[in-house]
């Protein structure tokens, strides 16, 4: 799988997590210096407090366009160091 926005390959991993339509890319298979933290926060009842990111290519910025959950709940422990994505960036199978 890999992370697709602005024709810059943000991350790639031959296994992600399937969550709620959402594909979660192991935090090692994700390129960095893409990233930008962000002050925006979410949280979910099942999986717990989620962080942003905005993802930034050649100047170009996507606000809040990842996310991960640095302390998710037991019932979501899987994606515990994993970023998903949205906001246009698209995820395509290699």
């Amino acid at each position: 799988m890999k992370a697709i926005w602005n024709d810059t390959v943000l991350a790639e991993s031959k296994e992600t997590i399937l969550l709620e339509n959402n594909h979660y890319f192991p935090a090692g298979a994700v390129d960095q210096k893409y990233l930008k933290e962000s002050a925006n926060t979410s949280t979910c009842p099942w999986k717990g407090k989620a962080k942003y990111y905005h993802v930034e290519v050649d100047g170009e910025v996507n606000d809040n366009a990842a996310w991960y959950y640095p302390e998710p709940k037991p019932a979501a422990e899987d994606i515990k160091g994993h970023v998903a994505f949205y906001k246009g960036v698209k995820i395509v199978t290699e």
